[in-house]
Parts: structure tokens; C-alpha cells; sequence
């Protein structure tokens, strides 16, 4: 664990440099604690891959009570921000919520399905056997609000960006960016290979949270049948 400023109003904790679920369960640990016992100043707390960034007000860091000389509020705070991370273990964690999303895959809702199927030399239903068997995590949320990116996706349906990004995917919109998946939040640009779309609300502005999936979460897809329609998956 590490810290460093960002900036002159936020502080980094760095937590490791790979995305796997030893680090992953670190950010949630470290996450967990500085929301439960937040620090003075704090305004908001960050999770990415493998870090946690804690924003903060100087102006409402305490000054150092033992009258010492005067250090700046990045010291001060990056202190406080030490002692309530001191023994935070990463094994203390809740149980995960698992959410289940329902996708039509492939046609209008999917259209690079096709192609990342051929990329891989299989069938496209083989594709959304492989997408709707895997169990994903949520890493982190970022790029637009709500946006979550997922661990866990088959190696066998790994496929890399496209080379030109579209300038309009539909909101509920899910794609396939090189060794995850996602589902687009709101109407977007993007690069990912869209294999399928979902109903499901990814955010709403007048929903709290207003996010539908959350750091740690477990997620699932399911294939809609062809006689189940889009509409039907709940908002």
C-alpha cells in the first residue's frame, strides 16, 4: 500500500499493478474502511482497478493538535488517512450482491456479434453460450456514469476494439473490449464490439443509487428466448 497526492485536492492509495481479484478485494477493503470510518475533509472516495482516490477539502483538514509545525493539509491528511487503513484486511468482506442481466444478443441490438464470433472461428451462438456461462465481477465504475467494467470474461471471446470507434451506442448496449465486457450506460460513444442490449437501467439520475451496479458486484447474462422480448426485461 502506498500513498501519493493527486493533485492538491485528493489523495491516491495505490494498491497494486495488475487487475486480478487479489487486488480487487484489496480496493473493496480499503474502500469499505475509508467509507466507514471517513476521514475529516474527505468529500469523495474513487475505486479504479487497483486503487482507491480520496478526494478532500484542505480547508477542512484538522490542523495537527500537538504543536508541532505547521505541515501542509496533504500531510496532515495522508496521516489520518494511514492510521485508518493500518490493519485493514482484505478477507473482511460482505457477501457479494449478484445481479442478473437479460440480453438479446446478435441483429440490430448486437451487430459486431457476427464478427466477433468469426474473429474466434465459432458459431455466434457459441459466443453467447461463452458470455452468458462466464460470472463476472465489477472492478470499477468509470468512463461514463455507470458504466461498469467486468472481470471474467472467456479467453476464447477476448477480442480487441474496434479500430474506429462508433459515434452513437444505444444506452443498454453491451460489447466485448479486449479481455472484458460492459454495458453502456447511456448513449455514447464507444469502441467495444457490441454483441447484444439489454433493458435494464444502467442509470438513472432519479434512482438511488442512481447506478445499477456497484463496485464487487456479481454479475450474470442471460440470453432472452426468441420469443421473450427486449421491452419485457425489467427497467
Amino acid at each position: 500500500m502506498r500513498l501519493a497526492p493527486l493533485g492538491d485536492r485528493a489523495l491516491l492509495v495505490h494498491l497494486g499493478t495488475s487487475i486480478d481479484e487479489a487486488t480487487h478485494r484489496l480496493v473493496r477493503a480499503v474502500y469499505a474502511r475509508l467509507a466507514a470510518h471517513q476521514v475529516p475533509g474527505t468529500i469523495e472516495l474513487v475505486p479504479a482497478f487497483a486503487s482507491v482516490a480520496v478526494h478532500y477539502e484542505p480547508s477542512r483538514v484538522p490542523a495537527d493538535v500537538r504543536g508541532r509545525e505547521q505541515r501542509s493539509p496533504y500531510e496532515r491528511f495522508a496521516d489520518r488517512v494511514r492510521a485508518v487503513l493500518a490493519d485493514v484486511e482484505a478477507d473482511a468482506l460482505p457477501a457479494p450482491r449478484t445481479v442478473e442481466i437479460p440480453v438479446r444478443y446478435g441483429g440490430a441490438d448486437g451487430p459486431d456479434l457476427d464478427a466477433v464470433a468469426a474473429a474466434h472461428g465459432l458459431r455466434p451462438e457459441e459466443v453467447v453460450r461463452l458470455h452468458c456461462t462466464a460470472t463476472y465481477r465489477v472492478y470499477m465504475l468509470g468512463f461514463a456514469p455507470g458504466f461498469a467494467y467486468l472481470g471474467g470474461l472467456p479467453e476464447e471471446i477476448a477480442t480487441p476494439r474496434r479500430p474506429e470507434p462508433r459515434t452513437a451506442v444505444p444506452a443498454g448496449t453491451v460489447g466485448i473490449g479486449g479481455s472484458q465486457t460492459g454495458i453502456y450506460p447511456i448513449v455514447s460513444p464507444g469502441g467495444w464490439q457490441l454483441i447484444g442490449r439489454t433493458a435494464l437501467r444502467l442509470f438513472d439520475a432519479r434512482r438511488t443509487p442512481a447506478a445499477l451496479l456497484a463496485i464487487g458486484d456479481v454479475v450474470r447474462f442471460r440470453a432472452l428466448a426468441a420469443d421473450e422480448s427486449l421491452d419485457l426485461a425489467p427497467a
